[in-house]
């Protein structure tokens, strides 16, 4: 049950976020996956672009899908991400025992194991399902806290918003800019480690890989961390079950490939951890977050219109400047 009395965690100007995400908060759970998926298919009908970029992508890897599957799966992407959405405003109120009864755990077998040696664990997930409140269920769950590796949204409010979210029962959170030395300190201290590796990377930071059979470029922090501090890298995605709760599902810790050719050993090991990422998301293709231009490096015309669209406004944006 939500609790009813909370001391609200904002300052201003945070304190108009915080009141949204409380009313938000005070819909039943029940409703919640409801009214989200009502949310997901007014912004599906109104968000034009967005919607072309998730149809194109479904399209993209799933070229054996016909229009009208590919629709369907589209419609279902927007309506994950609407109960995603309320389910996070939600969490800033929920009490400990909200969380830990809407989610179930598998394998925790395999993170237990990890935390009796002294090389931390390096915990490698996806933009899958619910992905924010994995986190808080993994620190009450095993009484440990986690340090995540974020990037940070450019909104500031929004930014400093979820920051207190996340960091809400012990978790602590690194800027994923220049964060590598922060990532092998928590290593080598034994502390578990957390990053996405489903979204794109500066092109001259990444290695080429496949995602999907489509070649993109992947960030290899995760290998290269694995590889120096000898940590297991384990993966754990948190998807959306039909009867509303929430799986944690903790994969065991990927095997991975040491030779004395470091650069090949990075992008084979990369490889593997994106195939961990891909195979999960192929078991639910609709909770991804297809929304992001993922093959763009190497496949640009997916997302013609939506890159002219920002050459125009980068254009308009000059002119306004040499105004001045």
């Amino acid at each position: 049950m939500i609790e009813k009395h909370i001391q609200q965690p904002f300052k201003e100007p945070d304190r108009l976020c915080g009141k949204v995400a409380t009313f938000i908060a005070s819909v039943p759970h029940k409703r919640t996956a409801s009214i989200g998926r009502v949310l997901g298919i007014l912004v599906y009908f109104i968000d034009v672009r967005h919607r072309r970029i998730v149809r194109r992508n479904l399209k993209f890897v799933y070229p054996e899908w016909s229009t009208e599957r590919v629709k369907r799966k589209s419609k279902r992407v927007f309506q994950n991400l609407g109960i995603t959405i309320l389910e996070i405003c939600q969490m800033i109120c929920f009490s400990r025992d909200d969380i830990i009864n809407k989610v179930k755990i598998r394998g925790e077998e395999h993170l237990l194991n990890a935390m009796h040696n002294d090389k931390g664990a390096i915990l490698i997930s996806a933009h899958l399902g619910n992905w924010e409140i994995g986190l808080l269920y993994l620190v009450l769950h095993f009484n440990l806290p986690i340090v995540s590796v974020v990037r940070r949204l450019r909104n500031n409010l929004v930014n400093r918003w979820i920051h207190r979210l996340r960091t809400r029962f012990g978790n602590r959170i690194i800027d994923k800019d220049d964060a590598l030395p922060e990532m092998v300190r928590v290593l080598r201290q034994g502390k578990i480690l957390g990053i996405m590796i489903d979204q794109g990377t500066k092109s001259s930071l990444g290695v080429k890989i496949t995602f999907f059979g489509k070649y993109i470029t992947a960030t290899p922090a995760a290998a290269l961390l694995a590889m120096r501090c000898k940590s297991p890298v384990i993966p754990i995605f948190c998807n959306r079950n039909d009867d509303g709760m929430l799986s944690i599902n903790i994969e065991p810790p990927l095997i991975l490939k040491k030779t004395d050719d470091l650069r090949t050993d990075l992008k084979t090991n990369t490889q593997i951890m994106t195939d961990a990422i891909e195979k999960a998301i192929r078991r639910y293709p609709e909770q991804w977050f297809w929304v992001h231009k993922r093959w763009r490096k190497y496949y640009p015309h997916l997302y013609s219109e939506d890159m002219a669209r920002r050459r125009r406004r980068r254009a308009i944006k000059n002119r306004e400047i040499s105004r001045e």
